[in-house]
């Protein structure tokens, strides 16, 4: 078999070409000129999303049996602030992923890799969050997003191709930037070990509850779904169950080699943080098998063990 990975200089990339190596896939990744892949596990292409000949171009020298489009602007942040940079990354780069899948004439698969936050405002009484819930994204990359998985499902529906949409929840890992809550836990506790920060945490909302998966295990699931999932489908990828973010920072705190102030930060708590986002994941599972091994203990021991040795 051999994969193609559109985006794999990311955190979620390093991790996707480490497990399709393992599996046997003959690897491909692409990058941006100022990026870099540091990995004999794949051949590295120079690959912008917005440039649709390169991308055709590429699809045709390669050939690949199946395509993972990880390539994105994924910060909701950075959305607020660049909306019409998100917009072109993740709606016209789709679609320009689209079109070189189309043209190529080749039988293969597309992995749309999307999010949990398309289902944005959710509904009372909803979580767990099944696949036909209605979408109502509660900020511009989560637009974008949803956006899509509709060209997705309208390409495979127009065209027969054979396209999967993920929504992926969130994921962590040891290399995760500090911006996400698993690995802002574990860097400030490292640094506060170190010496390099006075022994106070700083946090926000920790009564919010999110379903956290290893990315060891999601990329894992990207590849099953590649092998076995059904064509036109959308998948939830997730643990299946939200914890408060409290019971990962004193899961964390635990681990700790020092005594530590927890303290919060208005400037860190959203303006309207919806309560509990929980997907279900009994689709992936009926048509894969798939589910989270890694517990989320060992992903906050992993991560913490990560910033020791990298600060």
């Amino acid at each position: 078999m051999k994969a193609l990975i559109i985006g794999g200089a990311g955190f979620v990339g390093v991790y996707l070409i480490r497990e399709l190596a393992a599996a046997g896939y003959e690897t491909h990744a692409t990058c941006l000129p100022s990026e870099k892949i540091e990995s004999g596990d794949c051949s590295v292409h120079t690959l912008d999303i917005l440039e649709k000949d390169s991308v055709t171009e590429l699809f045709r020298s390669i050939s690949p049996d199946a395509v993972f489009h990880l390539a994105a602007q994924s910060s909701v942040a950075v959305s607020w602030k660049k909306p019409q940079l998100t917009a072109d990354i993740n709606v016209i780069g789709s679609i320009n992923v689209l079109e070189a899948m189309r043209e190529c004439g080749k039988s293969m698969r597309l992995i749309l890799i999307g999010s949990g936050e398309e289902y944005g405002f959710i509904r009372e009484g909803a979580c767990p969050l099944s696949e036909e819930e209605t979408l109502r994204p509660g900020n511009i990359y989560a637009a974008t997003k949803a956006c899509q998985g509709m060209l997705g499902e309208i390409y495979s529906r127009a065209y027969k191709l054979d396209i999967i949409m993920v929504r992926a929840f969130n994921h962590s890992g040891p290399g995760q930037l500090p911006m996400f809550v698993i690995s802002d836990f574990c860097r400030q506790i490292a640094e506060i070990e170190m010496g390099d920060r006075t022994a106070e945490m700083s946090v926000g909302n920790l009564s919010a509850m999110r379903d956290f998966t290893d990315v060891r295990d999601v990329v894992r699931a990207y590849r099953m779904l590649a092998e076995k999932g059904v064509s036109g489908r959308t998948y939830n990828v997730g643990r299946g169950k939200a914890v408060a973010v409290k019971e990962i920072l004193d899961t964390a705190l635990e681990m700790s080699e020092k005594e530590i102030t927890v303290t919060q930060d208005p400037s860190r708590m959203r303006a309207s943080d919806i309560p509990i986002i929980e997907p279900d994941v009994t689709r992936i599972f009926a048509d894969t098998g798939w589910k989270a091994e890694i517990s989320m203990r060992q992903t906050i021991e992993d991560t913490l063990n990560y910033w020791r040795e990298n600060l």
